[in-house]
């Protein structure tokens, strides 16, 4: 009877786990004109842009017939096309190379207690909330081939001056360095975080083993912020695959064109879209460009689950 009674109990426990309150209710409501929002302004452009992809749609002619996947079989027949998504993931992997281990020893050091920890944090941070069209227009100067001030500092060690923004190498190197300044910052705010997070009772076990300094680092700090580093690198590939303005700025009024020194993904939509009015075209190429975002978050995604069931199995 006991049992029943317990059962019966649970059942109506479980029961009003799930019932809505007024303030579940409220809540509701104020996020249902939101998501609605965010609905019509996400959801329903990607499923246009996909629409759009399989007719030869332009901007003038009444007549937009269906072409199937035409668009995307000459998509990667394209020389076009092929080096702006060779330059794009030239670009993403080199900021992710260097943005998130710098990101991470940064964080590392400022979580060791250094005094003026806020002005440091302040100082990294502030080229985040700073504009991308100011920030580009300010390394163009410094990078220019005649006046800028990376050459006259590189001429101290015996360097000559180099084209940065004219070779188109140089030129993919530039971007990776703003946007490494530019992001790294972020990413650093998120790896300290994780570092805070972590008990100190860890770190305190370890030294009783001698894992101290860099074996701590090592065996305790990288592998409980897994997670972690798996969130800030995939975020950093995206933000890498959807550059654009500091490369059209730093390519301008070179060869007469902007962004004709690096071709990537995004330049390369817009101008077959709103120069050569191929809407159909640029459409194949912004979903190739989302079926790229969407893998690396089902990744991201993937690895998240993967850890939180590596936890639920420790526990057990």
């Amino acid at each position: 009877m006991a049992w029943h009674r317990g059962g019966w109990n649970m059942a109506v426990n479980r029961k009003n786990k799930f019932r809505l309150k007024p303030a579940h209710w409220f809540c509701i409501a104020g996020l249902v004109p939101i998501l609605i929002l965010y609905g019509y302004l996400r959801f329903i452009p990607i499923i246009k842009t996909m629409y759009i992809s399989f007719f030869e749609w332009d901007l003038v002619s009444d007549k937009k017939p269906f072409v199937g996947f035409e668009n995307f079989i000459t998509l990667f027949q394209s020389e076009a096309f092929l080096i702006s998504l060779k330059n794009t993931s030239i670009i993403a992997f080199g900021i992710l190379i260097f943005s998130v281990p710098s990101a991470l020893l940064i964080a590392y050091l400022l979580s060791k207690g250094v005094r003026f920890k806020a002005w440091y944090e302040a100082f990294y941070f502030l080229p985040v909330i700073t504009p991308m069209v100011p920030v580009a227009v300010t390394w163009k100067w410094i990078l220019d081939s005649n006046h800028g001030l990376l050459n006259y500092f590189l001429s101290f060690i015996g360097i000559p001056k180099q084209a940065w923004l004219f070779d188109p190498k140089l030129a993919i190197v530039s971007v990776i360095m703003l946007t490494v300044w530019k992001t790294i910052g972020y990413n650093m705010i998120i790896f300290l975080v994780g570092i805070t997070g972590i008990p100190k009772d860890n770190y305190e076990a370890a030294s009783i083993d001698g894992a101290t300094g860099a074996k701590a680092f090592w065996y305790i700090t990288l592998p409980l912020l897994k997670p972690i580093t798996a969130f800030v690198s995939i975020i950093t590939i995206i933000h890498g695959y959807n550059v654009f303005s500091q490369i059209y700025i730093l390519a301008s009024d070179i060869q007469g064109s902007p962004g004709y020194v690096v071709r990537v993904l995004v330049y390369d939509m817009i101008e077959n879209a709103f120069r050569y009015y191929k809407m159909g075209y640029a459409s194949a190429e912004a979903f190739i460009l989302f079926f790229i975002v969407l893998i690396l978050t089902l990744i991201q995604l993937w690895l998240a689950r993967e850890k939180n069931s590596s936890k639920k199995g420790l526990k057990l």
